[in-house]
């Protein structure tokens, strides 16, 4: 008998890879889908919403991009954290008492000495956009309900995830699209970048929902686990291996516009609280996300 999985965010970067991983594996866990059409904002759209009850559920859906946080602080805090609330209340409502996972971020951490690297769980975090500030309240909310409700509450914190079907705002994706645009003779080979000599603890798509179904399965309720590859790859370095794979010569050309503040010059995450609880390791190199991410941009440029 399979299990049932409730997933937000379906429709997002991560839940569409999610599902297809759901159909095509013989796992144990069974997608239940919403009985209807519902958004996290609004809470009596989330009254009918399962017909029968999940056994877990995965809290992916919110607002990810920081620009756009920064833009408007309260739309993001409106559905990161009151969206996360009113979540739980539905389910509360609904007589739920499963394993709760809410998908946090390893942005929560803002800015981490490098002497202080690898960064682990025990790092206070200390955000430093309203992005990370909405993803850290609803991490202190999720844990709450947990204890008040004797649910089995984790949070997870993902750092930086590439893949295929990633919006091009994003840094890999948005040099693989040009990249793709440059050898199908659509732009001049120069990329647009912004600061590209910052390094990043990145992580394939696949290798980050096997860790949390991984935690669905061994996780220990209350705790906080990082999901990272535990290496820093520079953005630059990443970015010039896509154009080795595509066979592109190319100039890269800093764009002002692509400058974040409040940026960390090095991330590097530690995940061995995660591997010692589960199991999980990563199993997909960067050659691999690389490789799909491209043949996946040649094919979306194709349509454009």
């Amino acid at each position: 008998m399979k299990k049932r999985l409730f997933v937000t965010g379906l429709s997002g970067f991560v839940g569409q890879h999610l599902q297809s991983r759901l159909k095509a594996d013989a796992s144990e866990w069974e997608l239940l889908p919403p009985a209807s059409r519902y958004d996290l904002s609004q809470p009596h759209s989330l009254e009918s919403l399962w017909p029968e009850m999940p056994d877990a559920v995965i809290h992916l859906a919110g607002q990810t991009f920081v620009p756009e946080a920064f833009r408007d602080p309260a739309r993001t805090l409106n559905i990161n954290l009151l969206g996360t609330l009113n979540l739980l209340q539905a389910l509360k409502a609904r007589g739920f008492n499963g394993t709760f996972l809410y998908v946090s971020s390893g942005d929560v951490y803002g800015q981490v000495a490098e002497s202080e690297l690898p960064i682990t769980e025990r790092q206070p975090p200390y955000p430093r956009n309203p992005y990370a500030v909405s993803k850290l309240s609803a991490e202190f909310l999720s844990l709450q309900w947990g204890l008040s409700e004797g649910w089995p509450v984790m949070v997870a914190r993902p750092f930086n995830h590439i893949g295929t079907g990633q919006k091009d705002s994003f840094v890999i994706a948005s040099a693989a699209r040009q990249i793709s645009r440059i050898k199908q003779g659509l732009q001049a080979p120069q990329l647009e970048v912004g600061d590209i000599d910052v390094t990043r603890d990145f992580l394939d798509v696949g290798d980050v929902i096997s860790a949390y179904l991984a935690l669905l399965e061994k996780g220990v309720a209350g705790q906080v686990y990082n999901i990272c590859s535990g290496r820093e790859q520079s953005i630059r370095s990443l970015i010039e291996q896509l154009g080795d794979l595509a066979q592109v010569d190319m100039q890269l050309i800093q764009d002002p516009a692509r400058l974040r503040r409040a940026d960390q010059r090095r991330v590097c995450g530690s995940s061995a609280k995660l591997a010692q609880t589960t199991g999980w390791t990563p199993e997909i190199t960067t050659q691999q996300s690389l490789r799909a991410i491209l043949s996946d941009w040649e094919k979306r440029v194709r349509q454009e």
